[in-house]
């Protein structure tokens, strides 16, 4: 990978649907409301946008950790835009400060951690888990 310099950004937008609400996504008990892990998975969009540019043929980026709050409570129907902010890079890990709002607030901040792997090599240990 190339070196991806502290303060990189990428965005992710995209307008939230039925099956991105917890009562839909995980249990109909549950309010017709933004899912949290939905939310995670536009931060991961965004961290991903993010380093695009700088992974080399053969590699990719896959999350490690995420430390996240849930502020707000967003409706189908709402644009909701991630934001991730390169913080720290060590090695093969790349540390991020994410957030995410919709058009009235901010509805999600925390953390998250990305690591470089070759794809080769994670494709070997994957058939060698399926072997199992």
């Amino acid at each position: 990978m190339r070196p991806v310099p502290v303060g990189t950004k990428g965005s992710f937008t995209i307008i939230v649907r039925p099956d991105h609400l917890a009562n839909s996504f995980k249990d109909a008990i549950l309010p017709p409301v933004l899912a949290t892990p939905v939310m995670l998975l536009f931060m991961e969009n965004a961290a991903l946008n993010a380093v695009k540019p700088f992974i080399e043929k053969g590699e990719s980026v896959v999350g490690i950790g995420v430390n996240l709050r849930h502020l707000a409570a967003t409706p189908a129907g709402s644009r909701v835009t991630a934001d991730a902010e390169v913080t720290r890079v060590e090695g093969r890990r790349i540390e991020f400060k994410v957030s995410a709002r919709d058009e009235t607030e901010e509805i999600g901040s925390g953390t998250h951690d990305r690591m470089v792997v070759d794809i080769e090599r994670l494709s070997a240990r994957l058939a060698a888990k399926s072997k199992v």
